[in-house]
């Protein structure tokens, strides 16, 4: 099964798409993992992807839509992927439903209280990507990666007034994808305000939408 995951920044949606890929061993391709793996290796892509997010703003369509095209194309997504993160305009939507058939578009929703709490508290791993929340998912030693042992920070993008622009941007850009999608019968709204010692309930509700499919 394709399944496409959306929601807002800081929504949760990386942690609900983790947790189902596992439960499917179906791989979640996450387009922000794409984007830190072309800044890390500091290629010519990598480095105009970094000025965009460091801005807060979303990248461009021609770069997403490569890198995204590239990634499902390998063996692994034959069978099918949970992609995090893509579309996040219309022109993606359409572009993707040219290379892949999507089969449920899950939509995580919480108010911009929840994801503010959550992105600012958010910190990362700069050696393995690894995110954790000083609140909600602490590390075991502060400001040390329990998987590497790599420097945990704060990203650009997720300090408040970073928070409040991408924000501000998914709603002008990518609630015309929700809309799409609603329109073609594949959206399903779940409802993700549920704190992280509770995100059974949040998965719960994916996999009565899931059921007969995955």
């Amino acid at each position: 099964m394709n399944v496409v995951i959306l929601g807002s920044p800081g929504v949760g949606k990386g942690t609900y798409a983790n947790f189902l890929s596992e439960k499917y061993n179906t791989p979640r391709i996450s387009t922000g993992d794409l984007f830190r793996e072309a800044i890390r290796d500091e290629t010519e892509l990598g480095k105009k992807i970094k000025d965009y997010v460091s801005r807060g703003d979303l990248v461009p369509d021609e770069i997403t839509i490569e890198l995204v095209k590239e990634r499902l194309e390998r063996d692994d997504c034959k069978n099918g992927f949970f992609l995090d993160g893509f579309p996040r305009t219309v022109v993606q939507a359409e572009a993707l439903e040219k290379f892949k058939k999507i089969d449920k578009v899950l939509n995580f929703v919480a108010s911009d209280r929840v994801v503010l709490s959550r992105l600012g508290g958010r910190r990362t791993c700069r050696e393995c990507g690894a995110i954790y929340h000083i609140k909600e998912i602490p590390p075991k030693v502060e400001g040390i990666c329990d998987f590497c042992g790599g420097k945990l920070y704060q990203r650009s993008d997720e300090t408040p007034q970073a928070i409040k622009n991408r924000l501000k941007v998914y709603r002008e850009k990518t609630k015309p994808v929700l809309d799409y999608f609603r329109k073609r019968g594949l959206l399903v709204d779940i409802d993700a305000k549920y704190p992280f010692e509770e995100i059974d309930k949040v998965i719960f509700q994916c996999e009565k939408h899931l059921q007969g499919w995955v």
